[in-house]
């Protein structure tokens, strides 16, 4: 095994990530049937801030308020209450990925393992104790805790600290999306594995080191070197 370390992304890298599914879930406490239409008027306005998010330009609390403004005016009530009841409902129906244990299984012991993740603190806490995979981690790092999120090479700085400055050349960085994992990972020196499951182009300048389909593809990747 050629790493000391290997860090994952959280959402859509080890976990499943349904916000449709969460967001059905959430509203039923309203008595709200959310449609799919409904669901694309709340990505256009999730997804820019979650652009705005990598690039520093709001906070962890903005995005999470933000995102549910529209709603809370239409329920009056909080945008914080509906953000909790979402994450909420994101840890009821979390569930690992394909491949994710059996990947994990064959790294214990052979490299230390951890999670470097944009997520949000108390989601991400919770899925990695109910799905089981919190013994796997030897470092969990959020970026609402440490202030900044990925592509920003502070928060790679800071995972690295706390796994006890190991050679970077040693270290890989594993995820699903290009503009904060692999373009973060590059920015720190490290090697890096896109994990494209949906056939994704690459976003210009970002070029990972690997690129794998699946989690059982990246198992026989790394048992192999």
């Amino acid at each position: 095994m050629n790493w000391d370390w290997i860090f994952f992304d959280a959402d859509e890298t080890l976990f499943t990530f349904d916000s449709f599914g969460g967001l059905q879930r959430m509203f039923l406490d309203y008595s709200i049937t959310f449609t799919a239409e409904d669901f694309q008027d709340y990505q256009a306005v999730n997804k820019p801030l979650w652009v705005d998010y990598q690039n520093g330009a709001i906070t962890a609390l903005q995005l999470q308020h933000q995102r549910f403004d529209l709603w809370a005016g239409r329920l009056n009530v909080s945008p914080g209450v509906l953000n909790d009841a979402f994450l909420n409902a994101m840890a009821e129906i979390c569930a690992p990925l394909p491949g994710a244990v059996s990947l994990l299984d064959s790294l214990k012991g052979k490299a230390k393992l951890g999670i470097i993740t944009n997520g949000f603190t108390a989601l991400q806490q919770i899925r990695l104790e109910r799905t089981g995979l919190r013994d796997y981690f030897d470092a969990l790092v959020i970026s609402e805790e440490v202030g900044v999120p990925k592509p920003d090479p502070r928060i790679f700085d800071y995972a690295l600290e706390l796994a006890g400055n190991p050679d970077r050349a040693r270290v890989l960085m594993v995820g699903d999306t290009a503009e904060s994992d692999i373009r973060g990972g590059m920015n720190a020196g490290l090697a890096t594995c896109w994990l494209n499951a949906h056939g994704r182009a690459l976003p210009e300048g970002i070029e990972p080191t690997w690129t794998v389909t699946s989690l059982s593809e990246l198992e026989q990747l790394l048992c192999k070197h």
